[in-house]
């Protein structure tokens, strides 16, 4: 059983919501969450990312960087912009986007739960972003970012969800991307017990998306260890492992490792796949099936003798990195190498093609999305990942809701 509990949210005041959401920390860089910010004094950019306030050529991970970003928290609480639940509550957060809704349940899952393996992890975490997010959270004494949790389905929950979800939303709104995002908060006792129950009843929960959150979370909580507070529990967002979008996480190399186009190619059939031109951009369309963008062209390269048994070794993130990324191009460790990046799902094709026309990179790879069962299996296994196997879509907003640590 993992606690997955109630708590007292700090929430935009009813009808603010529109001007405060604002895109998750990780998925804009400085100049955008500026432009997107447009020196809106309301949006939760500000202390999710509040180097948009000081000086473009301030480091952002300088103390005064986390200093602004508490004294802009400071402010919205000053304000009434955010307000806090006068009781501890869950909330029923939905997501549309296009033809994907996803449905989860926003609560604090505990810290020890996350530490004994009961919530299980599939990635690597890097020691500079940890330190990041640790920062960040002791400078605002709160969680701003939830976690992306997975469950295995359970009646009991999607029965009170069912319920919830009749009820008159507290905030409802269509974000600047085309995603809507709609919030039921959850107050009654009689329905809080009954979800605490059907929740901590549903199994182990899978982290998603927010390694690093996560594990930051654990590290405050360490070091508060015989302090007062709620640092024994972290924000989170629990979707069913069903319920959820999972696309694509493409790669770029930045050279071919000395060999030519054609050598390339040849090494890529000597290393186990049935490569053919293609017509146009490749979204690969099944497992082991992978598209390669260089010198303006697209080929399909199909790959042979992948062991299925192996809930690691049949990822394809895997297979690309077992044999072309790593003996191929020399990417050892793609969480540090500087010649690889990585391309959201979401960009798509055309993303690839930018990246390679403009030649910065010599060689995109266009994947097919890790699936969640594959995700549950890597994780149950005690195996870990390459790094940026998957891409959940759409991203939880920021500002909808956070977890104060006092």
């Amino acid at each position: 059983m993992v606690d997955v509990r109630p708590f007292r949210a700090l929430r935009p005041a009813p009808g603010s919501e529109a001007r405060v959401v604002s895109p998750p920390y990780d998925v804009v860089d400085v100049e955008e969450a500026r432009a997107y910010a447009g020196g809106d004094r309301d949006s939760f950019l500000r202390v999710s990312r509040p180097e948009i306030d000081l000086p473009a050529e301030v480091d952002p991970h300088s103390d005064a960087v986390y200093e602004r970003g508490r004294a802009n928290l400071s402010e919205f609480l000053d304000r009434g912009v955010l307000v806090a639940d006068p009781l501890p509550t869950y909330s029923v957060y939905r997501q549309v986007m296009g033809e994907v809704e996803q449905t989860g349940v926003v609560a604090v899952v505990s810290v020890d739960d996350y530490d004994s393996g009961r919530v299980r992890v599939h990635e690597l975490t890097r020691p500079d972003k940890e330190d990041d997010r640790v920062r960040h959270i002791e400078a605002l004494d709160a969680q701003d970012e939830p976690v992306f949790l997975l469950s295995r389905r359970s009646a009991d929950v999607d029965e009170i969800v069912a319920r919830i979800t009749q009820l008159e939303p507290r905030a409802d709104l269509v974000a600047r991307d085309g995603v809507s995002h709609t919030l039921w908060v959850v107050d009654d006792p009689a329905e809080i017990a009954a979800l605490h129950r059907a929740l901590s009843e549903a199994g182990d929960l899978y982290v998603a998306d927010g390694h690093h959150r996560s594990a930051a979370a654990s590290r405050v909580h360490a070091a508060r260890s015989g302090e007062g507070g709620a640092h024994d529990g972290f924000l989170a967002v629990v979707f069913p492992l069903d319920d959820v979008h999972v696309m694509a996480y493409h790669r770029v190399v930045a050279d071919l490792a000395g060999r030519s186009v054609e050598e390339f190619l040849v090494a890529l059939d000597e290393a186990g796949f049935d490569v053919s031109t293609a017509p146009g951009a490749v979204a690969p369309s099944r497992p082991h099936e992978f598209g390669v963008h260089l010198d303006g062209d697209w080929f399909v390269a199909r790959a042979r003798d992948v062991d299925e048994e192996d809930p690691l070794a049949r990822l394809d993130v895997s297979v690309l990195q077992d044999r072309v990324l790593g003996p191929l191009l020399g990417i050892g460790d793609p969480r540090t190498d500087a010649r690889i990046a990585f391309v959201g799902g979401i960009r798509g094709t055309a993303e690839l093609e930018r990246l390679v026309g403009s030649g910065r990179y010599a060689v995109a790879f266009s994947l097919f999305p890790t699936s969640t069962a594959e995700l549950v299996a890597v994780a149950d296994s005690g195996a870990v990942m390459p790094p940026k196997s998957t891409w959940f879509e759409p991203k939880l907003a920021s500002g909808l809701f956070l977890h104060p640590l006092r």
